[in-house]
């Protein structure tokens, strides 16, 4: 009775079965070398495909039209993109704590999920930094942004946030581009090596880099790596802080707050664990590799998002606190218009996904249902879009005179923009699953031999 009691209540195993090197790097690869591919693969990226080309439409219509023809007027002058690039951000964050900070932190159960992580966080920091270049009005002058010498006769206003978004853009961007890379190196090897078309073997041994597994090259790799993982681990905090900073330094109520760059990075931490469990769970279900892919990645991936999104949920009720335990009565009329203003359905909608979903995490049989974790994934999804969209909003649109008051009026490039964006990110992750393998098959490999070894 005991035992059947401690079975139901033991963690599930970070690989099920019993794997060889063969079958796994046969598996994984054949993916990308043979095109095991389900049934609707293709359906599904032409859906994406088409979001995308309405994502590019959008953008060249408001490049040719002008920043007026989107849903952006006095006294709101943020509105769809801005939110759209702090959740974007925010997405990209979970990547890089599964790659960085669980490698640091010697955790085996990231290997089998880091590989589609990491793209993930490169997508979306793709996409979260077009919002603030075509917020700008005039996006073919996006350069000015950066550090140019005196010679060009101008010189970056560095009180703008504008400039802190570049530098930190670009700097989350490089750093993660170069820790997916290299752990990339080793598998490509294994896809040259089992490629059987000339061009194949061209392709993947041009980006392997001339690897072969010598001693040499794996101590030389897990310098680089764990190095770059350290190098990236503080750009988990620093990124979004920078992003919740161009709030707090505004006067403007609603955005004048010091808790926003810690409630900024637990909600980026959030959204950007939902996003890899939207990703993740289909994943694992379409290839039919839930044995690579277990319950235990699911189980902690849901336990983590909890335990940021009770961190978001106290964030939500020490602002309202704050808000009124300052006496100001800007700030106070700031937060009931919130919540029976004209945005008052969005924010009630925003509670309802971001903390009423959430609370079904607490129970372990709800975290080891596929169904049911990926509808709340999804939930916390778009409740961490409305999130962004309230804060970004709702404080223009109640400032210090009422005189001034006024609501955003969005227009169809609100939309074509926002879900173009989305279906650009899944498209993206579609064509990364068809050329790379997404999952990494060294580390699962390394897995299976510990799991052997201590059989």
């Amino acid at each position: 009775m005991a035992e059947a009691i401690q079975a139901k209540t033991a963690p599930p195993p970070v690989l099920s079965g019993r794997h060889d090197f063969p079958e796994i790097s046969g598996r994984i690869a054949s993916i990308v070398l043979q095109g095991r591919l389900p049934r609707y693969f293709w359906l599904a990226f032409f859906l994406c495909f088409l979001l995308a080309l309405l994502f590019l439409y959008s953008i060249t219509y408001l490049i040719s039209v002008g920043i007026g023809s989107i849903g952006v007027d006095i006294p709101v002058a943020w509105g769809t993109m801005i939110s759209s690039f702090v959740w974007w951000i925010g997405i990209g964050h979970a990547g890089t704590l599964i790659s960085a900070v669980l490698l640091l932190l010697r955790q085996p159960w990231r290997a089998s999920i880091n590989r589609f992580a990491e793209a993930m966080t490169l997508f979306a920091v793709a996409m979260a930094g077009l919002y603030p270049i075509l917020h700008l009005g005039r996006p073919w002058f996006f350069y000015w942004l950066l550090p140019l010498p005196n010679t060009h006769m101008h010189w970056p206003q560095w009180r703008s946030p504008l400039v802190w978004d570049f530098a930190a853009i670009t700097t989350y961007a490089t750093v993660s581009l170069l820790f997916w890379y290299m752990g990339l190196l080793p598998d490509l090897a294994v896809l040259r090596d089992r490629a059987k078309s000339r061009a194949s073997q061209l392709f993947y041994g041009i980006l392997a880099l001339g690897w072969r597994g010598s001693a040499f090259h794996w101590a030389r790799y897990d310098t680089s790596y764990y190095l770059l993982a350290a190098l990236a681990t503080p750009l988990v905090v620093s990124v979004h802080s920078i992003v919740a900073l161009d709030f707090t330094f505004a006067i403007i109520p609603g955005y004048h707050s010091t808790i926003f760059p810690p409630y900024f990075v637990a909600g980026a931490l959030l959204s950007g664990f939902a996003m890899v469990l939207t990703i993740a769970i289909p994943l694992r279900w379409a290839f039919s590799v839930e044995d690579l892919i277990t319950l235990r990645h699911m189980d902690n991936a849901g336990k983590l998002m909890m335990a940021a999104g009770m961190v978001v949920t106290y964030g939500y009720a020490s602002e309202a606190f704050f808000a009124w335990y300052s006496g100001q009565t800007y700030d106070r009329t700031m937060m009931v218009e919130r919540a029976v203003g004209p945005y008052a359905p969005l924010f009630w909608t925003m509670l309802a996904c971001n903390v009423g979903a959430l609370q079904l995490l607490w129970f372990r049989r709800i975290r080891l249902n596929m169904k049911l974790l990926f509808a709340i994934a999804v939930v916390i999804n778009i409740g961490m879009w409305i999130e962004r969209y309230v804060i970004v909003v709702t404080g223009p649109s109640r400032d210090f005179l009422p005189s001034s008051w006024g609501e955003q009026s969005l227009t169809w490039l609100d939309y074509g923009i926002a879900f173009g964006s989305i279906g650009t990110f899944f498209a993206l992750v579609f064509l990364f699953v068809r050329i790379l393998p997404a999952i990494t098959i060294f580390e699962v490999e390394e897995l299976a031999e510990k799991k052997g070894a201590s059989a």
